[in-house]
């Protein structure tokens, strides 16, 4: 039998390493908010940035189905039935608006000093995907009154549609900024000190572009936005990576790498977790046939095991040495590096935006009217293809294989609205396969997005009547929830705003009742 380890903390596995900076941090002298300059800044809080992304791809994973929790391993707790308190997910809270911080700063530099324009332009970008990110897990979150240091130590709350509707507008902003700015004397380019995207702007107006219609389709047009037309510069086809250097070494890692895999001394990273037998589906052949994507990001793929989170015994396969998500058979956690799928290597860049999502939002806009042009379809595949490409791409930027030709045959093999958006026989069908794509390319990649996704859409179609196979809902067996699909719809504010800002923060905020509010 099988030695059972009790989590003491489960906490520690949900949240991770949590900031103990936020925007009205009574530990930080507001007279003296920063004196690095943008060009020291921007790195860092970009980098900042990528650790958030990790953290937020977690609590997207483990929510939104992609994971279950793995044999070997007891004391789940809130994380399989869902009844979170305000010690979850705090790391959420915290590191976001720790990167605002350093964003404002930039910001702020800009203002009184137009040599770092771009830099300012470029913060504001960053800084709304930031806010969007907060909205999407919390809803009313502090806007206009944060980031204002000593000034505002108990901020007000602002409403989720204000918001959603500011952001929209500081993203056109920064666009008409970045125009105007070559005009500017002895301006700072933002060459190397971008390393997102080496300093070419035109891809930052892609990223707003992106960003901005990542807002306009969440909001499900309940929010009226000052303009929903997109500047000519398009939206993004290629994927959006941070990478600072990232190299095997400690605290210089891709921190998803380091959560999942190995640490720089080969320690095994997490391995409380494993995949769902749900997300299998769409590989194994239950509900589509996937075997490129799935031998190129899963260990032993077809014969991965998987569990349904809530299950809970000594039969469940644990996780090996650097994960379910590391495909090599090379596992040695000191030199292993250099593959394919999600986790890829040390020194692999972490997605901020992918080429994938990006062309499955815009198809999902062409069928809803908010594009006035554009081939629906041709989105579609793109978006397939893309996705092949990143699952596909090592992490020095080589291709392995043909991932156009794997998508192609991919999309004639399965024969299935799902793939093919011509065997539709309406928009809801249309939409349906768009968003379960979507839900495929984000796998572990951007995974809260997809989260978000099928809290707005309810895709992947669920199946929660009693009896449902483990392969037809990503529900807990053991779920607490009392909603019909047997999910949660968000998670709680952090107990530091009942300590330090009670009077603001949101009262009768409920995990099961309280919606997002572009959420169904």
């Amino acid at each position: 039998m099988k030695q059972i380890l009790t989590i003491i903390f489960i906490g520690s596995i949900i949240l991770g390493a949590t900031s103990c900076k936020k925007y009205f941090d009574i530990n930080t002298n507001p007279n003296d908010a920063t004196s690095a300059s943008p060009e020291n800044i921007l790195p860092q809080a970009l980098t900042a940035t990528a650790g958030n992304i990790n953290a937020f791809n977690t609590y997207g994973a483990q929510l939104g189905g992609y994971m279950a929790n793995a044999g070997g391993y007891g004391g789940f707790g809130v994380a399989i039935t869902y009844n979170f308190t305000t010690t979850n997910w705090t790391n959420l809270w915290s590191g976001v608006y720790d990167n605002l911080e350093d964003y404002q700063a930039i910001m702020d530099k800009a203002t009184v000093d137009p040599a770092y324009t771009y830099y300012g332009a470029v913060a504001r970008i960053m800084k709304a995907l930031d806010y969007q990110m907060l909205v999407d897990a919390y809803n009313d979150v502090p806007y206009s009154a944060a980031l204002h240091g000593g000034s505002k130590l108990t901020p007000t709350y602002d409403d989720a549609k204000a918001i959603y509707k500011d952001l929209a507008s500081q993203l056109d902003t920064a666009i008409s900024v970045i125009n105007s700015a070559g005009s500017i004397i002895g301006i700072k380019a933002l060459g190397a000190y971008d390393v997102l995207f080496k300093g070419d702007v035109s891809l930052w107006k892609q990223l707003a572009n992106t960003i901005k219609l990542r807002l306009v389709l969440h909001s499900s047009g309940k929010v009226t936005f000052a303009n929903t037309t997109f500047s000519s510069d398009g939206f993004l086809t290629s994927d959006a990576l941070i990478n600072p250097g990232f190299l095997r070494d400690n605290g210089r890692q891709n921190p998803k790498w380091t959560t999942w895999a190995f640490s720089n001394t080969g320690a095994a990273g997490n391995k409380a977790w494993m995949p769902s037998t749900f997300i299998m589906s769409f590989y194994d052949g239950t509900k589509l046939l996937d075997t490129f994507r799935g031998k190129a990001t899963y260990y032993q793929f077809p014969k991965t095991p998987t569990n349904r989170l809530g299950v809970e015994n000594n039969s469940i396969v644990s996780s090996p040495e650097g994960s379910f998500w590391y495909p090599a058979t090379f596992r040695d956690g000191t030199t292993g590096n250099d593959t394919t799928g999600t986790l890829k290597g040390p020194g692999a860049p972490m997605p901020l935006i992918t080429a994938a999502e990006s062309y499955f939002m815009q198809a999902e806009a062409v069928i809803r009217g908010i594009l006035p042009s554009g081939n629906a379809a041709t989105l579609f595949n793109n978006g397939i293809t893309a996705s092949f490409n990143y699952i596909y791409t090592k992490p020095d930027g080589k291709v392995v294989g043909s991932p156009a030709n794997d998508a192609a045959a991919y999309i004639t093999t399965n024969a299935s609205y799902l793939t093919d958006l011509s065997l539709a026989t309406d928009n809801k069908q249309k939409i349906e396969a768009i968003i379960t794509q979507k839900y495929i390319a984000l796998n572990m990649v951007n995974s809260d997005e997809a989260w978000n996704e099928y809290r707005r859409t309810h895709y992947p179609t669920l199946v929660n009547t009693p009896g449902a196979s483990d392969d037809e809902t990503f529900a807990s067996t053991v779920s607490e929830s009392t909603r019909a699909d047997h999910l949660p719809t968000r998670i709680l504010y952090p107990s530091s705003e009942g300590a330090y800002n009670s009077s603001n923060v949101p009262k009768n905020v409920g995990v099961f009742t309280s919606l997002i509010f572009w959420a169904l």
